[in-house]
């Protein structure tokens, strides 16, 4: 049986993760998707889409999606869905999994990659961050809960944009994107986001794609972090962000204060060492692991002619070779990291003794 794909959704109290749900739950948009709920969330699904009995777990809805809530742990909620989709008892085909509003989405990742039950039914696709932007800047600066969420997005939606300025809906994104540069931003009015932008995302599928926001990347190549050959990147044409706000106003960090999840990116010209990456990754991850939220990287290694394509969670780590180097492709290693106050220097002075 092929795997089912799970969708982590997160976010913030108030940001339209509810509101989302409720439309996964009762529109017809014609896919058969299994809702689990944590149940201790502050604002509850059950109001108007949910006429159940107390004690029945999984509910069939009127368009054919389920809807359950956890009351022991993830993992056995995940087994019984399973199970009963495998003895034809129940029919889905895809598993979204709301965490309460300041959950840390991570435990919950890594249920994927660490169960061998779980992994052998489920695969997950993307973590998506819902994010209230009345009411970010606050929810930011005072709870890492908030900010640890956005570190871990594959996707981020921004919900009530119209409710302040362009002017501060360009900083927030500003902030949100030196927290995670490679989770595409999204504006979407109070959770109603298309059903095809919330599913099927990839996030975790180890694909030979290292998708970095471009300001991001020449933002931090003209404040000199460690890359001596920026002129070889044409993602970088310089010149056409110049309307960015923080080239308008003395480069970045102005606009907000330094947060505690931030991301930087590796790139060389030179092939890794396998063998002395891997140690130095290993190293790394023994600990910095509980800290480290998600890295990425493609890579090229010594002794293949093939990228190679690395991610983790925390400790969790995995890699697989990629496609063939194209003909004329210039072969760049580029890692993504996004942590809590990682030891930049390092992290980049090690990577650095790791090439051939």
């Amino acid at each position: 049986m092929s795997l089912i794909p799970v969708t982590i959704l997160t976010g913030f109290l108030g940001s339209g993760k509810t509101t989302l749900l409720k439309r996964l739950l009762s529109e017809a948009h014609g896919q058969k998707i299994a809702v689990i709920e944590n149940e201790f969330g502050a604002e509850n699904i059950d109001t108007d889409i949910l006429v159940t009995e107390s004690k029945e777990q999984i509910v069939q809805m009127n368009n054919g999606c389920i809807c359950c809530t956890i009351r022991e742990d993830l993992r056995a909620t995940l087994q019984l869905l399973a199970s009963k989709k495998r003895q034809g008892l129940l029919d889905f085909e895809r598993i979204v999994i709301e965490t309460t509003g300041l959950a840390d989405p991570g435990p919950v990742a890594q249920t994927f990659f660490m169960d061998d039950e779980v992994a052998q039914s489920c695969l997950i696709d993307a973590i998506i961050t819902l994010v209230d932007a009345k009411h970010a800047t606050g929810q930011l600066n005072d709870r890492q809960e908030a900010r640890r969420q956005v570190g871990f997005a594959d996707q981020i939606f921004l919900s009530k944009t119209d409710l302040v300025s362009a002017e501060e809906t360009r900083a927030l994104i500003q902030r949100l994107k030196h927290m995670n540069p490679r989770a595409p931003i999204q504006a979407v009015h109070f959770g109603a986001v298309p059903i095809g932008q919330v599913l099927d995302l990839r996030g975790f599928n180890l694909h030979a794609k290292l998708d970095i926001d471009p300001d991001f990347l020449s933002e931090q190549d003209a404040h000199g972090h460690g890359h001596e050959h920026e002129h070889e990147h044409h993602e970088h044409a310089h010149g056409a962000h110049c309307d960015h706000p923080s080239h308008q106003h003395g480069g970045p960090g102005h606009h907000h204060h330094d947060d505690d999840v931030k991301s930087f990116v590796f790139r060389s010209e030179r092939p890794f060492d396998p063998a002395r990456l891997e140690d130095f990754l290993g190293a790394m991850v023994n600990v910095y692991g509980p800290r480290m939220l998600r890295y990425k990287g493609v890579l090229q290694m010594k002794g293949t002619d093939r990228k190679v394509i690395f991610q983790g969670v925390h400790q969790l780590m995995g890699s697989d070779l990629g496609p063939q180097w194209a003909d004329g492709e210039a072969r760049t290693s580029k890692m993504v990291f996004i942590g809590i106050d990682l030891p930049r220097d390092i992290f980049l002075q090690g990577l650095e003794q790791s090439l051939v």
